[in-house]
């Protein structure tokens, strides 16, 4: 487990894209009246996920690892998680919001998605903080909340190269 976490850490020297799930926030999906854009209708990062959101952050920085862009879904746990990550860095990128709630976007969102990663180039490493359900659908990983799927282009296909452990 751990050679293929350092693998993982090595591949972002080299740029690549990681796939984070937010940060800890307690329960599963979402109240019956969410709304995006109201905080107080969604499930929310608590206190331990936004001390896992920082450290999250600390630790690429540690790494010596260089962020070209911090993406985000339009749900607040996503962007507090990325913003308590790498503040000041965060776009929000609806093409990474969840489909949980309502599976039939599934396909779409993860073509818009997938059409995004592979687009990539740099400089530095593509950091999206998204849902279980859109790294599920495009890596087939179930991961925790605030692990990390890291990826590289291999031509037109996405390859998972390890997993960072929250």
């Amino acid at each position: 487990m751990a050679a293929a976490e350092d693998a993982a850490w090595q591949a972002l020297h080299e740029g690549g894209v990681v796939l984070l799930r937010h940060a800890n926030a307690p329960g599963g999906g979402d109240p019956p009246d969410m709304r995006l854009g109201d905080c107080a209708t969604q499930r929310n990062l608590d206190s331990a996920g936004r001390e896992q959101a920082r450290r999250i952050g600390a630790s690429f920085r540690a790494a010596g690892v260089a962020i070209g862009t911090v993406l985000a879904s339009e749900w607040c746990r996503t962007a507090e998680t990325a913003e308590l990550a790498f503040p000041g860095r965060v776009v929000v990128e609806p093409a990474f919001n969840s489909f949980f709630g309502n599976p039939a976007d599934g396909a779409a969102r993860t073509a818009a998605a997938r059409a995004i990663l592979l687009g990539w180039r740099g400089p530095g490493v593509l950091f999206v903080s998204t849902h279980q359900v859109n790294i599920t659908a495009l890596t087939g990983i179930v991961p925790a909340s605030g692990e990390g799927v890291v990826l590289r282009r291999e031509g037109g296909a996405l390859v998972v190269v390890g997993r960072i452990r929250p």
